[in-house]
């Protein structure tokens, strides 16, 4: 945990970065403005009328938000980007409601737990922008948005991914300016990361790692932020009779899935669903293995996992990731979709998700039929990032399988969604939890230097997860103090 108190603020290092942003002019917003940017002031949104959701400009760090207006450019907010999925294509009669990362900055919502990670250190001086250089280890979005959000403030950035993630990610990096390393393997080969990020520890003293997966900052982030996102559509799309049954997120770092910590207060019976590649069922079965899921990670329990809150893990069959990607984005999947009589403006948002997000579909329409959820119900999911940012995955499809055709369509609608199953299912019992979270210690205490107390204190201490989540109100106070002594927003 990041401490703020006095006692390890480093005032000279502080210092430094307030010099550093004074002269780029860059204002840094609160997280509660993320939540709710309703609090922006009016004269940066006046700004954000003439800059694009992707310019690498200062000020869309105040874009980083589930609110954005669903616009490349000059677009301000709204309310939570989502779209509800029809019945047609899930075969329930539940409720089913995926919010949408494509219009954040980068197109993922990663943008988000990365600048969780990274204000903390800037505004405690932990962090010299002038000195030292962001190191962001993931297995896709994430390195994304921690180079996007370094650069929007003035930080040099390293991204580390696995060699076999979609050239769209490496070429946007390269493009951004930031050093690249790419490790062995695909997507659940996240060990190799950990061991290049050992080899900078080791040997580059300029460079500070921020591991999403045990990053505190990246689940406080979804919880104060995603969380409420999701209550905000729930309150806008219930009835009299609804009850918010299940929130589902793939486990990848851990981040996302916090968001179902903060509903569970709100709402009691929520199920909170971990979703996985079957390829990889880490939490199902202790698995390992290789998938195609992009941006989920595996092979391990990420040491921000609240295990404990989660109570239904469900994995998935990347081969329907796949075929799914194509039925969504292909002219003749979309010609059957618009035969059966759906409608073009949703089928057109149907490229708004993208392979995780389709994970994540499937394993809501999955815990609906196991839970015998009805239409009083209703689920959310999320789509991380969108179809866009795997264009190339498409081409290899094609060029893999052949042309699509409305045959081919009809059979992936059917195999994929409506005949999806319960199984490769587990309902968590308390020490399925405990079994889980175990596992933490192979990779934190083993190979990550992490201290057996600590992992303890995860699992008995009630006021820890707490702790951690509620952070955030520390760190505005720190940022409307450093905005204050810049100077930048007085003078905007």
């Amino acid at each position: 945990m990041i401490k703020v108190n006095n006692s390890v603020v480093n005032q000279e290092v502080l210092k430094k970065a307030v010099d550093r942003f004074r002269e780029k002019g860059i204002v840094l917003p609160t997280i509660a403005q993320q939540k709710n940017p309703d609090l922006i002031p009016d004269k940066i949104k006046e700004k954000l009328k003439n800059i694009g959701l992707w310019d690498l400009n200062p000020l869309n760090l105040f874009r980083i938000t589930w609110k954005n207006e669903p616009k490349v450019r000059g677009g301000l907010y709204g309310g939570v980007n989502y779209i509800e999925i029809p019945k047609q294509l899930t075969g329930v009669d539940a409720k089913i409601y995926m919010l949408i990362g494509k219009w954040f900055p980068t197109g993922a919502h990663k943008v988000g737990a990365a600048y969780g990670c990274l204000v903390p250190r800037i505004v405690t001086g932990q962090f010299d922008p002038n000195y030292h250089k962001a190191v962001w280890p993931s297995t896709g979005n994430y390195c994304r948005g921690g180079a996007f959000d370094s650069y929007l403030m003035g930080v040099t950035a390293v991204a580390i991914l696995p060699e076999e993630m979609s050239k769209e990610r490496f070429e946007w990096l390269k493009d951004i300016g930031a050093e690249v390393i790419a490790t062995p393997g695909c997507e659940s080969n996240v060990k190799e990361i950990y061991d290049k990020c050992w080899d900078i520890r080791k040997n580059r003293k300029d460079c500070i790692i921020f591991n999403q997966f045990d990053e505190f900052g990246n689940c406080a982030w979804h919880y104060n932020v995603t969380g409420p996102a999701i209550e905000e559509v729930y309150n806008k799309v219930k009835s009299s009779n609804s009850q918010l049954a299940a929130y589902i997120s793939a486990t990848g770092s851990a981040g996302t899935i916090a968001a179902g910590d903060y509903l569970k207060l709100k709402h009691a019976n929520l199920k909170v669903v971990a979703s996985e590649a079957l390829q990889c069922p880490t939490l199902l079965r202790n698995g390992f293995g290789g998938h195609r899921i992009e941006g989920i990670g595996d092979k391990h329990v990420p040491w921000i996992h609240n295990v404990k809150n989660t109570n239904m893990v469900t994995a998935i069959d990347d081969e329907d990731c796949m075929r799914l990607l194509r039925l969504f984005n292909e002219p003749d999947g979309l010609f059957y979709m618009k035969d059966m009589g759906l409608d073009p403006e949703f089928i057109y948002q149907l490229k708004m998700i993208g392979i995780s997000g389709i994970g994540n579909l499937i394993s809501a329409i999955k815990t609906a039929k196991y839970y015998e959820l009805t239409s009083d119900d209703c689920l959310f999911t999320l789509a991380t990032d969108s179809a866009e940012m795997y264009q190339s995955r498409i081409e290899e499809l094609l060029e893999s399988k052949g042309p699509y055709s409305a045959i081919q369509a009809g059979m992936d609608l059917e195999k994929c969604l409506l005949s999806a199953a319960t199984d490769n299912m587990k309902e968590l019992n308390y020490y399925d939890q405990k079994a889980i979270h175990n596992l933490k210690y192979f990779t934190w205490v083993e190979q990550q230097a992490k201290e057996i107390e600590d992992l303890n204190q995860l699992w008995y201490d009630r006021n820890i997860w707490n702790e951690n989540f509620n952070q955030v109100e520390q760190w505005d106070e720190l940022i409307q103090n450093f905005n204050e002594m810049t100077g930048v927003l007085k003078n905007l």
